[in-house]
């Protein structure tokens, strides 16, 4: 069976800044910020939410059905996901715009600054949940992308009975309390990290434990200090996996939530979820890029 993955699907430049961030920025001169950073290392990747996630579900042998709008240069990621064995029949693509663009520099302690242009994401609300698109469709994940898009997806998967992981991700600023609080209620289970989760909480009024009475799991990752799973207000706390190297940080929540999508598949239990993905999470910040790793295990690792 198929995971829908409602999401962006972006073109990522991604710089390295050999220095620190914050010993370029004077606090005290943050009304006049005006900074500039050499960037030695630079390269241009496939990127994206619906996308990360998508290669992370397909490499563990999932079947991940993204679904998004690329612009008038996506041909290329087109023949990137077909190449991958990964289905396009819900990516759109429009030619009066580019596809989304995320720029994207890390200093070395792995902070990031990131300009994202949403581009063709603002029109992935015109692909629609629909009787044909959701036929094979196990479950899904709402991950972040444009907001019309996120509350219609939301409400289609809930009206075609789909259970679906709610990650709101980069794009939780964007709701308001209520707006948030709906996609709660529509959802089978929230995944953030720990700064989205503060956020969250805030803005709905509940705190983890109230939020994980209304879901059937809640996961706050921790990045190298593992995840919190939170089941109808119990918290069981998820060890990290130490990873082979400190390369890269950028993908690594999508390749976690690839993982958790699979082991939810699977019918696993939302802890051992939580052990893949971290093991997933390890993988990813060792290479350079969001969707350049490979694993390091075989199916029979995998099975019960």
């Amino acid at each position: 069976m198929a995971v829908l993955i409602c999401g962006s699907l972006a073109f990522d430049t991604i710089m390295g800044f050999e220095g620190r961030f914050a010993e370029q920025i004077l606090p005290d001169q943050l009304h006049i910020l005006n900074v500039s950073f050499l960037v030695p290392a630079l390269r241009r990747d496939f990127g994206g939410c619906a996308g990360n996630i998508a290669y992370s579900l397909r490499l563990l042998g999932g079947e991940a059905v993204p679904m998004a709008v690329l612009g008038s240069d996506g041909e290329s990621y087109l023949q990137r996901l077909q190449a991958l064995g990964i289905t396009t029949r819900c990516v759109g693509q429009v030619q009066d715009t580019y596809t989304a663009q995320a720029m994207i520099m890390t200093d070395r302690d792995n902070n990031q600054i990131t300009a994202f242009h949403p581009g063709a994401m603002m029109q992935a609300h015109t692909q629609t949940i629909g009787v044909q698109n959701a036929q094979g469709i196990r479950l899904g994940i709402i991950a972040p992308d444009g907001r019309d898009a996120m509350l219609q997806h939301a409400q289609q998967m809930h009206a075609a009975g789909i259970p679906f992981v709610f990650d709101p991700g980069q794009g939780l600023p964007m709701f308001s309390g209520d707006e948030l609080l709906r996609f709660v209620e529509q959802a089978t289970w929230v995944t953030v990290n720990d700064y989205e989760g503060k956020m969250l909480c805030e803005r709905t009024g509940l705190d983890l434990a109230g939020l994980s009475r209304k879901v059937q799991g809640l996961v706050v990752t921790l990045g190298g200090k593992g995840c919190e799973v939170w089941v109808q207000g119990e918290c069981t706390m998820v060890a990290p996996v130490a990873p082979a190297a400190v390369v890269d940080p950028t993908g690594c929540g999508d390749a976690w939530r690839g993982a958790l999508l699979f082991g939810l598949e699977q019918g696993w239990p939302l802890v051992r979820c939580a052990e893949l993905g971290n093991r997933m999470g390890a993988l990813k910040i060792a290479a350079r890029g969001p969707q350049n790793y490979t694993l390091d295990f075989g199916p029979k690792a995998l099975e019960a």
